[in-house]
């Protein structure tokens, strides 16, 4: 069954629509000169490392058509990586290496791509061709995240990402994207992986949702997604509040990734998150937002502000 509910019944859960969103809560916790600096992923990358904040690793970044064909020696000495635009939105654009066969490059699925492949991409990604408003972009190559091994059963191919909603520098909702083969192995929930809601306070998954149906499986590997506790959770909660203070916004998603190495890891900021966290945990971000509104004086310390996201009640 889809998640399907009248009016009244999304008015007594709290769901957020997108026009309140946008007016009431981006629009007024989110000043415009921020922006960029979660709008570029380089710039982000930047601003964490300068607070010792942990990303994946920056291989190089390709800034001008110029540099595509110098790229060889680059991505020679890495073995995997991922190319990404600075400016991209949605997971486009996005090329994950994870092998070389040969003089080919491996890709999650094991289709294999050419070196001349990664360069006709890397000159569409510097035309804007995945940008936000088509403008000129930058590629980035990266470290190629090595998914935990909590997520291994739990996942088809590709590296789930944690998404934490903060509000006014405190978390208030949680999910867990999981890839699947309909997302070409992406945790991407447009492209139909699955969310799997979180609890606040325990980091225990609640059931989850794929193109808007609710589900107790993964539709691949078919391990339940239900009643699982996310190892590190704590640390998870306190990188994203750690990036709320990086950036300043006051409405932010985080998303995260563990990294079976690096334990949890920024991968990316949105300061227009979409509300689909909410159908993942089938509760709307109402509730938790109009508390943490209500507050006039919030606790400064990391770790206060942790205490208190994890006594939001989403029920």
């Amino acid at each position: 069954m889809g998640w399907i509910a009248s009016p009244l019944k999304l008015k007594r859960l709290t769901v957020l629509g997108l026009n309140k969103r946008n007016a009431d809560v981006v629009m007024r916790y989110n000043p415009r000169h921020l922006y960029p600096l979660v709008d570029d992923k380089l710039k982000t990358k930047q601003k964490a490392l300068s607070q010792q904040i942990s990303v994946p690793e920056l291989y190089g970044v390709v800034e001008i058509q110029h540099q595509v064909k110098t790229l060889e020696p680059l991505l020679a000495a890495h073995t995997e990586f991922v190319i990404k635009p600075a400016q991209g939105s949605g997971g486009n654009g996005i090329v994950v290496i994870v092998g070389r066969f040969g003089k080919n490059y491996k890709k999650p699925n094991g289709d294999l791509i050419s070196f001349d492949f990664i360069q006709h991409h890397i000159s569409n990604v510097l035309s804007g061709m995945y940008s936000l408003g088509g403008v000129t972009d930058k590629a980035i190559i990266e470290y190629r995240v090595q998914s935990d091994p909590f997520f291994e059963s739990l996942s088809y191919q590709g590296v789930p990402d944690i998404r934490v909603i903060v509000f006014r520098g405190v978390p208030i909702a949680a999910m867990v994207r999981l890839p699947t083969r309909a997302s070409d192995g992406k945790a991407n929930l447009h492209q139909g992986a699955v969310g799997m809601g979180i609890d606040l306070a325990t980091g225990i998954s609640r059931k989850g949702v794929i193109r808007n149906k609710i589900c107790t499986l993964h539709p691949d590997t078919e391990k339940n997604i239900e009643g699982l506790t996310i190892p590190n959770w704590n640390a998870i909660l306190t990188l994203a509040i750690r990036c709320a203070d990086l950036v300043g916004l006051g409405y932010l998603g985080v998303d995260i990734v563990m990294d079976k190495y690096l334990g949890p890891m920024m991968l990316e900021l949105n300061a227009r998150p979409g509300l689909n966290v909410q159908l993942a945990n089938q509760q709307g971000l109402g509730h938790n937002l109009d508390k943490v509104a209500a507050i006039t004086q919030l606790p400064t310390s990391v770790e206060e502000r942790l205490t208190l996201a994890q006594t939001l009640s989403l029920n």
